[in-house]
């Protein structure tokens, strides 16, 4: 189990972050971690594949009415099951992404899916942790 926290910073990104600053922003990101971890790119392509999905898996997971009011997309402000929808799709398309070119191989697919799926959890329910600690207050209260 690998957890991959980092994706926190772009999954807290602002609704009306352009969208160019969150390509950027996921550059950045990726870029830093492959630095500090010698992945060689993964990390990079990883995070820039979610900072371009993001506005998508919003929109789909939100809305267009919710998206379009801003805000941090947290468990007080959009609930916790869109939140739950929103980080899960997030975080298992970077993991998917992260663990196929760790791999590069189909010879252990199977291993591959499981790492990315365990790692997908494991990153998702810290994901909703960090949310509670920088955002802060109980998910039951929205503040819609």
């Amino acid at each position: 189990i690998h957890p991959l926290v980092y994706v926190t910073f772009i999954i807290m990104l602002p609704i009306e972050t352009p969208a160019v600053a969150v390509l950027l922003l996921g550059l950045v990101t990726g870029v830093t971690m492959d630095f500090f971890t010698g992945d060689g790119g993964i990390n990079t392509i990883a995070t820039l594949l979610i900072a371009f999905m993001r506005l998508l898996v919003l929109n789909l997971v939100l809305g267009r009415d919710e998206v379009g009011d801003g805000g941090v997309p947290s468990p007080q402000r959009i609930g916790c099951g869109k939140f739950f929808r929103y980080s899960l799709i997030m975080v298992t398309m970077h993991c998917l992404v992260y663990f196929t070119f760790e791999s590069l191989s189909w010879q252990y697919y199977y291993l591959t899916l499981l790492r990315a799926g365990l790692s997908a959890v494991v990153t998702v329910v810290l994901v909703f942790f960090c949310q509670m600690l920088l955002v802060g207050g109980h998910p039951k209260q929205q503040l819609k």
